[in-house]
């Protein structure tokens, strides 16, 4: 009969198939955990007991929201700039006010055409007269090109502009200068938009930049160029006119750009080059204030935001490297009527202004911009720390230091399996079964949070988290820690039991080890500059792991152990949550306007649940450390309950019309006619309504109650044999919404109705048939084309010739101008069917629409009637349309 104090050790079931640890040095070290037996009957040690209890989930939430505390601090200070000698953030400011109060500054509008050109020229004829005796020479054109070119943004369509407008100013040494950096920003706004932070008060900080330099008591060494372009929300049009177009083109070398998706607060350094290391360097060196970040970089190139800048322009068509900067902050407003000047705080100019003129200067003097072509080769790897200092190095370095930190994490776990311990590979597959279950653990958070995420959008309650953004970490954050940490702790109590929990806990962060450093292997191997972040995940770790050995082998995971080890994760914890700030800060407004296709609850949900794995990785062990978690999973289950109950019962509605924090509902309106012609050129059918889109998931849902209208309203079918379904999509996003609305309603009929003809119809010697049009018409217009069936466009006269981006069966052309612009004359040559016996219905379908967004034509009684029984909370952007569609 064995004693009492005889150690007892159940044998599991399947013992040498399953992922157990044996409790007598199965991996090879004496660890004091928690064991059952005479180990357990030992008096504990005090911070042994506490952490037992709970402290040391305490300490994870705590370290966690010390961690998340100092990062909403660094982005306090981040937005503060302190006044300097060099630039002047009021002056700027009195710039933006005076920008921005002629109201929205759509292309073709006299707002943007006239007063605000006039406006530019006379600031920068003041800053002339005051450069006059200096060191300095400053030239201005006011540039008016007429151009078109082909694009890959929203799928792909062609571009065509006329006599839209540039003012270019060129400030040199008296002496001349061959090399010149381009600063470009655009004064034009979208419809219904002041445009404060998109992007007037770029133009007030260039400006204010071009006053600084223009006033330098010594001459710069290369010149600039300061572009304030007119046309910039028509799809990066203004910047193409100059780059391929102006005759001072040709002398730039490399360019900064200042763009915005946000209103206000940090401008971050989201893209550069391509290639060109030596701009991240003199950004690095220069700007007081960085934020900067090549994980933004690579996200923003991926295709994943539906957004551009002018610096796709001048990297496709100039083929010269550069900086794109961006405001990003409270994205929720950019493009809507809260996008106002006094929303953009003057320490935010401020800021902006010093890095600008800080890196303008660098750049200016230095021997890199005279010839580019030598430094032109290599990438950068860059981030800062809280924007205090910006971390670079070259990306081949950072492949060195990558693969580096790979080779002592797998010696470190090399080392571990061959301990006279672990012979036979027990320690490797108990490695590989522990993967397996933390695997299994993440798969099982992100199943469980999306069918929660599908339930919520069941209920119709989705968006819920576009006003209260916690809650989603509430509801989404506690369902997957809670399914984590149960999967956990079924495996502590079925699998591992009697295990030593010291033994386990060591292995399962050496399985967050081993997966951060796979992620670190594949990111490295594919290129990606990126991979710094899993390197800092590995890193880190890994040496307060080896530095703690002692500490945790002396005396297993007490409360000291926990304390120095959660200091020792604090800087790559720190910059993960910054980047996971700016990943929300980005995504979430843009859920907005990502139209009606897209389930926003899924994409949050999955968001927040890969937050969750990443930060809870180096915190997995604890879990078998700790005694019990009931208590962790049931605090978590009442954090979701509580939320989920709040949800479900809509008590967190997802729009805001509170004027301090506006989140407001976009809603797209258009009073258009549509007039439909056969091939013989009669009017088959006409109809007029206002026809509704909704640019986020939930529709009209929330707005029907306050117009009923909508009840009545036909839902809006897709007609294939239309183009663009029969409507006048300004833009190629019928993708994006195809939930919408057309409400019958009378005629519209503008005072300047748009002319459209066919001029001539002829057959060419090589078999095709070429048409050509005139169209007059409003300062913004979309062509459509659709090739019936067998036959196909050969070639048209804009861009190089040659048709692109045969989208769905269908050409998207879109087409602006500024004052005074011609009549639009464009043919196209189309290839008839090999065989046909004639075409009753035609070769091709050609449909135009035409749209008002400014002046008297933009509203009318029945659009009008319709928006004031809008809601605070939304904000219905509205306009005049026409659609006409022909068949040839």
């Amino acid at each position: 009969m064995e004693s009492d104090t005889t150690v007892r050790r159940i044998k599991p079931p399947f013992e040498t198939q399953s992922c157990l640890i044996s409790g007598r040095g199965g991996l090879g070290e004496d660890n004091n955990g928690w064991n059952s037996g005479s180990e357990a009957k030992r008096k504990p040690d005090v911070s042994l007991y506490l952490l037992r209890e709970g402290l040391a989930t305490s300490l994870v939430c705590l370290f966690l929201v010390l961690l998340w505390g100092l990062v909403h601090l660094s982005l306090q200070q981040l937005v503060i700039g302190k006044p300097s000698g060099d630039f002047d953030a009021g002056r700027a400011r009195q710039h933006l006010e005076r920008i921005t109060s002629v109201g929205p500054r759509p292309v073709g509008s006299h707002e943007n055409e006239v007063l605000t050109v006039d406006y530019l020229l006379e600031q920068i004829e003041n800053i002339r007269a005051t450069t006059a005796q200096g060191v300095h020479q400053l030239n201005v054109d006011v540039q008016r090109p007429t151009g078109s070119f082909s694009i890959g943004f929203l799928g792909g369509f062609t571009s065509f502009y006329d006599r839209i407008t540039n003012v270019v100013v060129r400030l040199e040494p008296k002496g001349g200068s061959q090399h010149f950096m381009l600063a470009n920003c655009h004064f034009d706004s979208v419809a219904n938009s002041p445009g404060a932070s998109d992007d007037a008060v770029s133009c007030a900080v260039m400006l204010e930049v071009l006053h600084s330099l223009a006033n330098l008591p010594t001459p710069l060494r290369h010149g600039v160029i300061f572009l304030f372009n007119g046309a910039e929300e028509n799809v990066l049009q203004a910047s193409h006119g100059f780059i391929t177009q102006h005759p001072w083109a040709k002398d730039v070398r490399a360019f900064i750009n200042l763009e915005a998706a946000g209103v206000g607060g940090k401008e971050v350094v989201f893209q550069t080059g391509p290639e060109n290391p030596w701009l991240v360097q003199a950004y690095v060196h220069a700007a007081k204030h960085p934020f900067a970040s090549v994980v933004g970089q690579e996200v923003f190139q991926s295709g994943i935001i539906p957004s551009d800048t002018d610096f796709r322009i001048y990297r496709d068509f100039g083929n010269i490297p550069g900086i794109d900067l961006a405001f990003i902050e409270n994205g929720f407003i950019y493009h809507t009527k809260y996008d106002t000047a006094d929303r953009i705080l003057t320490g935010s100019i401020q800021r902006a202004g010093d890095n600008i003129l800080a890196v303008l200067k660098h750049l200016l003097m230095s021997d890199e911009l005279a010839d580019s072509s030598e430094y032109r080769h290599g990438n950068m790897v860059f981030f800062d720390v809280l924007g205090v200092t910006v971390v670079a190095y070259p990306a081949r370095v950072g492949t060195i230091l990558n693969y580096m930190v790979a080779v002592a994490t797998f010696v470190y776990l090399g080392r571990k399996a061959c301990r006279p311990g672990n012979r036979g590979g027990r320690y490797v597959w108990n490695l590989a079964c522990a993967t397996g279950v933390a695997l299994l653990s993440w798969l099982a958070a992100l199943l469980s949070v999306l069918i929660v995420a599908l339930l919520v959008t069941l209920l119709g309650r989705s968006m819920f988290w576009y006003t209260h953004f916690y809650a989603s970490v509430c509801l989404y954050g506690s369902a997957a820690t809670g399914k984590m940490v149960l999967v956990h702790t079924l495996a502590k109590n079925l699998y591992y039991r009697g295990m030593r929990l010291a033994e386990l806990g060591e292995l399962y962060f050496d399985v967050s080890l081993l997966l951060w450093c796979c992620s670190l292997v594949w990111m490295t191997q594919r290129g990606l500059c990126s991979a710094y972040v899993p390197m800092l995940m590995v890193a880190f770790p890994l040496a307060t792991k080896l530095m703690l050995s002692n500490e945790f082998k002396n005396r297993g995971a007490s409360l000291k152990y926990s304390v120095l080890y959660m200091v020792g994760l604090a800087s790559p914890y720190l910059h993960i949550l910054f980047l996971i700030w700016v990943v929300f800060e980005i995504f979430t407004p843009i859920m907005g306007r990502s139209g009606t296709e897209i389930p926003p609850e899924l994409v949050l949900a999955a968001l927040v649940t890969m937050a969750t794995i990443f930060l809870s990785s180096f915190f997995l062990h604890f879990i078998y450390l700790v005694k019990s978690t009931k208590w962790i999973l049931a605090g978590l289950g009442s954090i979701f309950a509580v939320t989920f109950l709040l949800v479900s019962c809509g008590f967190l509605f997802p729009y805001s019309g509170n004027p301090d924090s506006p989140r407001p509902k976009r809603v797209f309106l258009q009073h258009t006619t549509r007039t439909f012609h056969d091939a013989q050129g009669r009017v088959e059918s006409r109809d007029s309504g206002v026809w509704i889109n909704s640019f986020d998931y939930t529709g009209m849902q929330h707005v029907t109650p306050y117009v009923p209208q909508i009840e009545e309203a036909v839902r809006a079918r897709c007609h294939d044999n239309q183009p663009f379904c029969g409507f006048p999509w300004f833009l190629p996003v019928k993708f994006l919404s195809k939930k919408n609305w057309y409400l019958p309603s009378a005629d519209v009929s503008p005072s300047s109705p748009m002319d459209f003809r066919l001029v001539s119809r002829e057959e060419t010697g090589w078999g095709t048939l070429k048409m050509t049009f005139n169209v007059k018409g409003p300062s913004h217009m979309s062509l459509y084309l659709m090739p019936h069936l067998g036959a196909s466009l050969s070639s048209w006269s804009f861009g190089d010739g040659t048709p692109q981006f045969y989208l769905s069966g269908e050409y998207f052309v879109f087409y602006s101008h500024g004052l005074n612009a011609p009549t639009w004359t464009f043919w196209f040559e189309i290839q008839p069917p090999r065989e046909s016996s004639g075409f009753p219905e035609g070769l091709i379908s050609v449909a135009i629409s035409s749209h008002y967004f400014f002046g008297a034509d933009q509203k009318t009684p029945q659009l009008e009637e319709i928006l004031q029984q809008f809601p605070p909370w939304a904000f219905p952007s509205s306009w005049v349309s026409t659609y006409d569609l022909y068949r040839y």
